[in-house]
């Protein structure tokens, strides 16, 4: 019987990874969902390919062009439109889902990604603003509805993969762990002087030596505050301490992370860096599918290469792990300036550096307080980013 999969953010770059790790594998797996956007043509192409029962656009007017498209199309396809539509879409009557994949970028994929545990399914999560923002209560909400929960990001699928699990619960066995390496490639600007950072333009910033990301993600890695959030998710996911958990940069991104084990043995995931790889193998799991990835070539990578991060270089790293031992509202006010940080750097009006700027003025402004549900994650959620968008004007 075809597993019924759902996919939040189906025409970003992990949405249409995942699309085509399906269409290799379609004697394992139907669409019946994809949420999007504003991408409407894109979602249209994916709708005649894989034919959802349901298609659901956050922007409204994207929404009602899609049910025209869909309309002369002679699709069967029902379109809904809104934010609220794309939040409440896997809980749709006429579903009936084992697997959902969580790919919207930001807080916003946050409620969709929480009604998403509530399934009690198997939930690939790509999302790791979700985490980072409500860390503890995401968790308790995903013991409490018995969710699979599966990470899709490069790095938490290697650790994943390099730690034994119990049972095909997918709880890991921390015994005898030492350290977590967490790896990130530096992005576009390791090696470029310090001093020309402050000029870098979004084009650069968005030109990722290894991956092929969306704006947002490629800028966090420019400045490498996505090693910071994935941090914090790790903590999260496996239940480990920031003392647990070193990063090092791995300019080829060959090796996606590492764990280290007392007897002093190191078991890493290595492959070439595509994210259809970490798809296919929390799709798949327990077992081993398709991914359409060729395999390493290891005669011509030659050498990998490692090297501690370097602060004075990547500030909001610092700041990251700074939120991360300060915990409470911290991640959540990282994260929320953060976002609010790289839109106003990727419409030109801050330079490059002014994002750590912005996202440190924004967590000294906000009091440290626990959040005690998750109507208080999303009020300082939008707090902080009131608070972010207070500082880029005192910038301007």
């Amino acid at each position: 019987m075809l597993e019924q999969v759902a996919i939040l953010g189906s025409t970003g770059s992990i949405g249409c990874s995942a699309l085509k790790v399906i269409a290799a594998n379609s004697n394992q797996f139907e669409v019946q969902l994809l949420t999007a956007n504003k991408n409407s043509q894109r979602m249209l192409q994916q709708c005649k390919e894989f034919r959802p029962q349901l298609a659901v656009m956050a922007d409204q007017a994207s929404a009602d062009e899609l049910e025209q498209l869909i309309q002369q199309e002679g699709l069967g396809t029902r379109v809904l439109g809104g934010q609220e539509a794309v939040e409440q879409a896997v809980l749709a009557d006429e579903l009936c889902l084992d697997v959902v994949i969580a790919a919207i970028v930001g807080a916003a994929g946050l409620l969709p990604t929480l009604n998403a545990v509530t399934l009690g399914k198997k939930l690939l999560l790509a999302n790791k603003e979700a985490l980072v923002m409500s860390g503890d209560l995401f968790m308790a909400e995903v013991q409490k509805h018995g969710t699979l929960l599966l990470p899709v990001d490069s790095e938490h699928n290697a650790i994943f993969q390099s730690l034994p699990v119990y049972d095909n619960s997918g709880q890991v066995n921390l015994a005898g762990v030492q350290q977590i390496l967490l790896t990130g490639s530096g992005g576009p600007f390791l090696d470029v002087s310090l001093d020309s950072l402050t000029n870098k333009t979004p084009e650069q910033a968005c030109a990722h030596p290894n991956w092929d990301m969306g704006k947002k993600i490629s800028v966090d890695s420019a400045t490498m505050m996505n090693k910071g959030l994935e941090l914090i998710e790790a903590c999260f996911l496996f239940n480990l301490s920031i003392e647990q958990i070193k990063i090092v940069i791995h300019p080829q991104s060959i090796i996606h992370s590492m764990v280290s084990y007392i007897d002093g043995s190191v078991i890493a995931q290595l492959g070439n860096p595509d994210m259809k790889t970490p798809i296919a193998h929390c799709l798949g799991w327990p077992k081993r599918i398709q991914s359409e990835v060729e395999p390493l070539d290891f005669f011509r990578i030659a050498s990998l290469d490692f090297r501690p991060p370097d602060f004075e270089r990547f500030p909001c790293l610092a700041l990251a792990i700074d939120a991360a031992k300060i915990g409470k509202n911290a991640p959540c006010v990282l994260n929320a300036a953060n976002e609010v940080a790289v839109a106003a750097f990727l419409k030109g009006r801050i330079q490059f550096t002014q994002i750590a700027q912005v996202i440190k003025m924004s967590l000294d402004a906000t009091p440290v307080e626990t959040l005690e549900n998750t109507t208080a994650v999303f009020a300082m959620n939008q707090k902080a980013r009131q608070t972010a968008l207070d500082m880029i004007s005192e910038l301007d």
